[in-house]
Parts: structure tokens; sequence; C-alpha cells
């Protein structure tokens, strides 16, 4: 089954059953995990299958280490990206249409401002945060959330990426705008249904989703360097500083390619449906949808599991504020700070 079609299922029974009065989506909201569960164990394969990762999950979850504390804050109902300002986070919230601003330091919300069906991807550009919506990528003044500006992206934008100088967006292609004016530089095609961007200092990372590739282009022009098989249905992506990690949505792995020709270096296993990735400057992380709902940590030299803390249901993005790893749980309408204890 396509995982576009699988995403629309599962992100639209949650849309139904959600409502905007919260007392509503409270009491709704069982229904709601339960069908997201119902689909999770038929994209997973078999019944007996998906229940028996579930039974094993909820095993390798009570050995997370002593040493790491999770905090939860409530924001919108659908949560599924992030982005770190220097000194906050930033929750772009899909059916709830609208991002939300928390403090880093103890979570405290500061904000949150409209953007518009579909809120999906967000990213920071030093001074400004980028949202991308249906169509459009909204901008929006990081100090008081502001509006500055909508730019049109095409069709079914999804992650947002600063590289350092322009703006990028994955949509129907991938779209590169000037950051101070959202002036358009240029579109390129890379492959089917173009999802997650991931930058390594000098290019650009895409996974295509539809056809089971990542495409690798020169930032500075976008010349396509190179497209090469990434696993099948690769979603989430992340440079570690030696290579490029893609979580493969629905199979259960996760691949690490080579940078120079993007070779596979490894495929490790990890949750039933492993969603986005994160880097901390020394660990992989993975988010692992029902019905694991389960976050893991994974060495970066081979992807071996050190250890999985529940955080919520359906975990999606992450961002790291250099001391704390930030995850959207977006069957729960929680974001959860992972922080390491001190010794």
């Amino acid at each position: 089954m396509n995982s576009t079609v699988l995403q629309v299922f599962r992100r639209l029974a949650v849309a139904v059953i959600v409502s905007p009065n919260l007392e509503v989506l409270n009491k709704n909201r069982r229904s709601a995990d339960l069908l997201a569960r119902i689909v999770s164990v038929l994209v997973g394969g078999s019944l007996l299958f998906a229940m028996s990762g579930l039974f094993a999950s909820i095993a390798i979850a009570g050995r997370s280490p002593h040493s790491i504390s999770v905090q939860s804050y409530p924001v919108g109902p659908t949560p599924a990206s992030l982005a770190f300002d220097g000194a906050n986070i930033w929750v772009a919230d899909i059916f709830g249409e609208t991002v939300t601003k928390l403090r880093a330091s103890d979570g405290a919300t500061l904000g949150t401002f409209g953007i518009g069906y579909q809120t999906w991807g967000v990213a920071f550009d030093g001074a400004n945060v980028w949202v991308s919506k249906a169509f459009e990528v909204v901008k929006l003044r990081a100090s008081d959330g502001v509006e500055l500006g909508r730019f049109d992206v095409g069709a079914n934008s999804r992650a947002v990426l600063f590289d350092g100088t322009n703006i990028w967006v994955a949509s129907d292609a991938l779209w590169k705008l000037r950051p101070s004016d959202g002036t358009l530089l240029g579109i390129y095609g890379v492959g089917d249904y173009p999802q997650g961007l991931a930058f390594d200092g000098a290019n650009i990372w895409v996974t295509n989703t539809g056809d089971g590739t990542v495409t690798k282009l020169r930032a500075s022009d976008g010349q396509v360097i190179f497209t090469v098989p990434a696993g099948p249905e690769p979603d989430g992506i992340v440079y570690d500083g030696r290579a490029i990690w893609v979580a493969n949505e629905y199979f259960h792995t996760i691949t690490k390619l080579r940078l120079e020709d993007g070779a596979t270096l490894t495929t490790a296993r990890v949750g039933i449906v492993p969603q986005q990735l994160g880097f901390d400057g020394r660990q992989i992380w993975v988010s692992n949808y029902s019905p694991d709902n389960l976050v893991a940590r994974l060495h970066a030299s081979d992807g071996a599991r050190q250890f999985t803390v529940a955080t919520g249901i359906d975990p999606e993005g992450f961002v790291f504020d250099g001391t704390s790893m930030w995850v959207a749980n977006y069957g729960s309408g929680t974001v959860s700070k992972i922080t390491p204890n001190q010794p």
C-alpha cells in the first residue's frame, strides 16, 4: 500500500475524530488511538506479528536507563515537527493548523499562531520561523510570532529546512527560497513524493517516499548529484556529521548511506513503524509509531539500539536543543523533553 495513502488515511482518521473543543477531543482520543493502531497493524503485515512486536516493545521500554528523565507538555492535538531557535521550541501541528512556541527551559507556552490547513514542517533561519502548510510556506518573526509573509511552494508541502543561506521546502518538487523576502530561487525535480530533508554542510538530501530513493543536490545551485535506493518508503532523514540516516517507514528499518556516493553502509531493524530521526551530536534517535509508541536511541556507528523511551502515542519529529532531545507525540497532543540526568 502506497505510503501517501497510508499517511492520509491515518491522519484523516485522527482529523475526523479531532474536535476544536478540547473536552470532545479528550473524550474521543481513545477512539482515535484505536483507529491509528488498526491502521498500523494493517501496514505491518499481520495481526499476530504486530501484536508480538507490541508486547516485545513494551518489555524493551522498561529497560530505559534511570539516568534519563522525560517531561511532557501539552500543545495542539496533532503535533508533528519541531524547530529550535536558540531559546524556544516551535511545534507545527498538522490538523490543529497552528505553530506553538514553548520556552525550552521549562516547556511554558509562549504563544500559539494560526497557520492554516495541514501545518506540517517548521524551520528557524536565525531570525524567523518558516512553517509549511498545504501549498504554502509561512514566515513568522521568531520574537513575537508576527506573520511576515506567505509564499507559494506547490502542492503537498512537507519538510522545511534552512541551510544557513536559503530555505528549502519538500513539496511536489524541491523549492528553494530566499529568506529575506521569500523570492523563489529555484524548483528542482527529485523523486516521487519528496518528504524529508537534511543538509550535510554543502548538499541537500531529500527522501523520496514514493519510489524508495534519496536524492542528493548541491545546495549552491540545486544540481542533482545522484539519486540512490535508500530502503523501502524512506521518510525521516538526518545527517550525523559523517553519514546520512533514513527511516524506512512501515518497514521496521533504518538505512545508513555513505556521503560520497550514497552507498548503503548498514541497515538496522528498529520499531515496527519508524517515522523520523534526530541527532544529538553523538547518537541517532528514531521515533516509532503505533503499535510501538517508543523513541529509541541508537549507536551512530551501526544503528544498534541503546535503549527505548515511551514518550507518548505516535512520536514523530525531533529537535535537539544542545542538552535535551525533544519529540512531538502526534497521537497524544504533547511534546516530550528527554534529558540525561546529571550523575
